[in-house]
């Protein structure tokens, strides 16, 4: 009779300890992706309600072609300040960035390394995001290719960077490659750069990877989206 017994409590454990995974990966698969898109749409939405708000810089009489931009305001951490669009990734892909890379922020959005560069700016703008989970906003990565275009609005500018490298695969450790001329970069002298990160296999951690670019050109809000966003 105890042997039936146990053999009962065992099985029901099992089957206890199967429901728990099989909701664990519910949570992770779907679950986390809600909840970030949600939180990312609500991050953008307030951004462009706030850019409404602000009274509209002057009219230039013509774009700045990989001129120096405006310098941004100095950016408040946990806050978004950007949205990023990369054609590569999808027509309708478009995520906010926020300040910091702390767990809570890339929950929201994609997020900008603190001690790099603002954009535009001399130095190396460098941004993390998730691979998989929270939105998978980097989950195609890989297929970024030199020359795609990395467009970033902010209240008053359009910046448009250009991919200059086939992700490069390296690990947690080197953190060199958000340095203002990474070593490992095709960058030999100070500019205006991009670096994205996200993290290598798909569903692990193990590794990074690594794409660069340079700022190609700028364009004032007030005279509507570059040409890498207006097909």
């Amino acid at each position: 009779m105890s042997v039936r017994i146990l053999v009962r409590s065992f099985s029901e454990l099992c089957i206890t300890v199967g429901t728990l995974i099989v909701l664990f990966v519910v949570y992770v698969l779907y679950w986390t992706g809600v909840q970030a898109d949600s939180a990312a749409s609500d991050q953008i939405s307030g951004l462009q309600q706030q850019w409404a708000q602000q009274s509209p810089p002057p009219r230039p009489a013509a774009p700045q072609q990989a001129a120096q931009p405006p310098a941004p305001a100095a950016y408040t951490e946990g806050r978004s300040f950007a949205v990023m669009y990369i054609p590569r990734l999808g027509k309708d892909w478009h995520k906010p960035v926020l300040e910091g890379t702390a767990v809570k922020d890339l929950q929201k959005g994609l997020g900008h390394y603190a001690n790099t560069a603002r954009l535009g700016q001399q130095g190396n703008f460098s941004v993390a995001g998730h691979r998989r989970t929270y939105g998978d906003p980097f989950k195609d990565f890989p297929e970024l290719r030199p020359g795609d275009a990395v467009v970033l609005r902010d209240d008053t500018t359009w910046y448009t960077y250009r991919v200059d490298n086939v992700p490069y695969r390296t690990v947690p450790s080197d953190i060199g490659v958000i340095d203002p001329v990474p070593a490992k970069s095709p960058f030999r002298s100070p500019g205006r750069y991009l670096t994205l990160t996200t993290c290598d296999p798909e569903w692990g951690s193990s590794h990074r990877l690594i794409a660069w670019g340079h700022l190609d050109s700028t364009l004032p809000v007030t005279q509507g989206k570059p040409t890498a966003l207006a097909g």
